[in-house]
């Protein structure tokens, strides 16, 4: 939501409040909660934290990691400020949320709605129904597969049995969150491992199957290339405690990918005699004009993107997708990613200006489309495999990729201011 109307107001919260302390206090936290819990990154959580606060009056501080939240306002000078630590659950990107609880807001900053109003209609959010079901989101996995094998080189044999597992990698989330946390936090290894063992057994019948490609496609939507990205992003802009978790987190579980994908590679390759065999002919490039636009569909319907800002998310990743192309072909894939992020960046705070929704309900699929993660999936396993050099090279790589992204976000906040949102 934007606060250009909420300045308006400003002067009369700030001299007399129509808000009282306790109730700002309540809606603060509450708005901070749900916000996190839906995907809203640090930096943009605690910024439109500190605009909330200003509108009721009062002055607010605010810090928000992967693990918690720390809220601390003020009522005034002379008072000592009101602190409170509220341990949260990771955060969950449900970007469908993130915008209802976006126009919510904008209702309220709009005066078309109370403060009691709004209060019990963020209630409701939590009961919505998704606007993609299970069958949908099994869809998106797939369209992820059948997307992302051609196009890091795969053959038509690599794109099928792509797509077939990551309908299957479904299956296995779904299981997880059935069976407790125990199980999510060991599933970007179960999966992983699942898929290695049948893409290694397949390889008795299909010599010519890319086991990297298969499984880093299967696996390629829990891939932490954007966790990765954003602790790097956050890091930089000195938010040391939610960097540092998010970046590590990011890289335990691209190391847990990558035991689970070896693991099972060894597992099955010790019961099957499985050769080394030259990789299939890659997909002729003219296919991917139909597979890409998939693997962005896929992305969106993962991440619950709404149905009337589904066209817009895939619009400004394809248009960050020729940011990307045009830098490949004038230097090198860093400047690809360089220029498809500030493409993407751009775009996304335009759009968010024009509708006064988040921003990140465009931008967080354009910056998984470059899937960072994966480069680094294919270091780990260059090592897991003896090519140590070579591994290292493309692990190292993940790294100035995400730094790239970093750069090409800072870059596209100076060419166009974002709103203060979600």
């Amino acid at each position: 939501m934007s606060f250009k109307k909420m300045a308006h107001k400003e002067s009369e919260f700030t001299n007399n409040s129509k808000v009282s302390f306790e109730e700002a206090w309540r809606f603060i936290k509450k708005v901070g909660i749900a916000a996190h819990k839906y995907g809203s990154t640090a930096t943009r959580l605690e910024s439109f934290l500190v605009g909330l606060s200003k509108s009721f009056g009062y002055k607010g501080v605010f810090r928000s990691t992967p693990s918690d939240i720390v809220f601390a306002l003020w009522e005034n000078p002379d008072l000592p400020q009101r602190v409170e630590f509220v341990a949260t659950s990771a955060p969950d990107v449900n970007l469908d949320k993130l915008a209802r609880l976006g126009d919510i807001l904008n209702d309220y900053n709009a005066g078309t709605m109370s403060l009691s109003e709004v209060d019990a209609r963020i209630d409701t959010i939590e009961q919505a129904p998704p606007p993609w079901g299970k069958f949908a989101t099994m869809l998106g996995y797939a369209f992820v597969g059948i997307g992302l094998a051609p196009l890091l080189g795969g053959g038509w044999f690599d794109t099928l049995f792509a797509t077939l597992f990551s309908m299957l990698v479904y299956g296995i989330v779904l299981l997880s969150v059935r069976l407790g946390a125990a199980a999510i936090t060991w599933m970007p290894l179960s999966s992983a491992f699942i898929v290695g063992i049948l893409a290694t057994a397949l390889k008795l019948w299909i010599p010519e199957l890319n086991l990297v490609i298969v499984i880093l496609s299967a696996v390629a939507i829990i891939l932490p290339g954007y966790t990765i990205s954003l602790g790097a992003g956050e890091l930089v802009g000195q938010h040391v405690v939610s960097g540092t978790a998010n970046l590590m987190s990011g890289l335990i579980c691209l190391i847990k990918q990558i035991a689970g994908g070896w693991l099972g590679i060894v597992i099955a390759s010790s019961i099957f005699a499985v050769e080394a065999n030259a990789p299939a002919t890659p997909v002729d490039q003219a296919w991917l004009l139909l597979l890409f636009p998939l693997l962005l569909i896929g992305l969106c319907l993962v991440f619950q993107t709404s149905r009337r800002d589904l066209l817009w998310a895939v619009l400004v990743s394809a248009i960050a997708y020729l940011g990307v192309l045009a830098g490949n072909s004038l230097m090198d894939s860093t400047l690809g990613n360089l220029l498809g992020t500030i493409t993407a960046v751009v775009i996304a705070n335009l759009w968010s200006r024009q509708t006064g929704r988040p921003t990140s309900i465009v931008l967080i699929p354009a910056i998984v489309m470059l899937v960072s993660g994966s480069i680094g999936f294919r270091g780990l396993a260059a090592m897991a495999q003896g090519e140590v050099l070579l591994g290292a090279q493309q692990f190292f790589q993940m790294f100035v990729v995400a730094m790239t992204i970093v750069v090409g976000i800072l870059i596209g906040y100076t060419i166009i201011r974002p709103e203060r949102s979600l």
